[in-house]
């Protein structure tokens, strides 16, 4: 029951601070990939790799769940190529609007 409460509002993510105070995360930034997925980016989706992931990001906030996945790698490239403070802040309270509306939801039924 606390893991379902955990992951239904997302606080399941907090954890990964530890890794943002180790350096190897940032609070905004892609989604990390899994280690065998690089040889499946196409050229136009290899610019997500540019920045380092993060515990919310642009795909996360404006879609989550809603796209595919090459719709998220494309997503997180744009951000890559066009980070900036003012785009991170949007994100962040984009982040909180959606979660807590818990828009694009995914349930696993």
């Amino acid at each position: 029951k606390i893991g379902k409460l955990l992951r239904k509002t997302s606080l399941d993510e907090l954890p990964q601070i530890i890794n943002v105070l180790k350096g190897e995360m940032s609070f905004v930034g892609p989604r990390p990939s899994l280690a065998g997925a690089l040889g499946t980016y196409q050229d136009d989706e290899i610019d997500k790799m540019k920045v380092k992931p993060g515990i919310t990001g642009y795909t996360q906030a404006y879609f989550r769940n809603t796209i595919s996945n090459r719709e998220k790698r494309l997503h997180d490239a744009w951000y890559a190529n066009n980070v900036s403070f003012w785009l991170d802040l949007k994100i962040i309270l984009k982040t909180i609007k959606t979660v807590v509306s818990r828009d694009g939801l995914y349930t696993n039924p």
